[in-house]
């Protein structure tokens, strides 16, 4: 399992890297075009700025947008003092706690470190898991935190939103930009920003997807090692896919933070899914029963 982290932290880094160079390649295609190298440094250090912004506020927000609201012992002592006991299990800082008012069981972590991490869990899923599943569950998302899933999480995210905000800056000099400079582009030039307008996004989204996906199977390992109890993890799995249901608060923006796909099932939103399909998951834990 220590060098399947190790993996991923390197898959990560050179996503990452990619993720950056992306970043340049639109802000030189733009500069090329327009003939004004100070569009590439401007796009450049907006980008920096917006990730920056967005890796100390991302998790106000994900919160703000998942309607979640934060609890304290009293509101739900068992669901509290599941988080709880996993944190001096883990040896990780108690994460703030919060509950989502939604039928549709899920949970999510988010942070940018284990200092200022949040979990947080569906009614639906505190109602439909026993104390095992949902000690399974939280010790997945509590996983995420020791990871630091969570990090890259924020950071790959505020990445995918930088290239979604360029390209449409793009899309938006071209029809609505100064028309004397009309002449002084070139077709392939043009051209060359359409494509990268429509397929940037797509392209970070995939790897967005890639680097989601393999979180999602770790932390199911990692949550078995910390529980010593694979059956609680994959009795949780099978619930949660038995009884699957989209969120009332869907949002594209925060779907790869949830354990399981909280958007409407479909032929995309499964293709391009930021989450493994749950039999696989449980698949993979049966297999390595014998081995955890």
């Amino acid at each position: 399992m220590y060098k399947q982290i190790a993996e991923n932290k390197r898959r990560t880094v050179l996503i990452m890297i990619g993720f950056v160079l992306m970043v340049g390649a639109i802000a030189g295609i733009f500069a090329w075009v327009y003939r004004d190298v100070w569009i590439m440094v401007g796009v450049i250090i907006g980008a920096i700025v917006y990730a920056i912004i967005q890796y100390f506020m991302s998790s106000s927000i994900a919160m703000a947008m998942t309607g979640a609201r934060e609890i304290t012992k009293k509101d739900n002592p068992r669901f509290y003092n599941i988080v709880e006991n996993l944190s001096i299990t883990t040896g990780l800082p108690m994460p703030k706690v919060y509950i989502i008012d939604d039928k549709a069981p899920n949970a999510f972590a988010t942070g940018r470190d284990p200092k200022h991490a949040s979990v947080a869990a569906t009614t639906g899923l505190i109602d439909v898991m026993d104390d095992k599943e949902l000690t399974a569950v939280m010790a997945h998302e509590m996983s995420h935190v020791k990871n630091y899933d969570i990090r890259v999480s924020m950071i790959v995210f505020g990445l995918v939103c930088v290239i979604g905000l360029i390209s449409d800056l793009g899309f938006r000099m071209m029809f609505y930009g100064d028309r004397r400079r009309d002449n002084e582009g070139s077709p392939v030039g043009y051209a060359l920003i359409i494509i990268v307008a429509i397929l940037a996004p797509l392209f970070a989204s995939i790897a967005q997807m890639a680097v989601s996906r393999q979180r999602e199977y770790l932390a199911d390992a990692s949550a078995v090692n910390i529980t010593r109890y694979p059956e609680g993890m994959i009795s949780a799995l099978k619930k949660l896919q038995s009884h699957s249901q989209p969120m009332k608060s869907q949002n594209i923006a925060t779907e790869a933070m949830y354990i399981n796909n909280p958007l409407r099932k479909g032929f995309f939103s499964n293709l391009f899914s930021s989450h493994p399909p749950l039999e696989k998951r449980i698949e993979r834990l049966e297999h390595g029963k014998k081995t955890f």
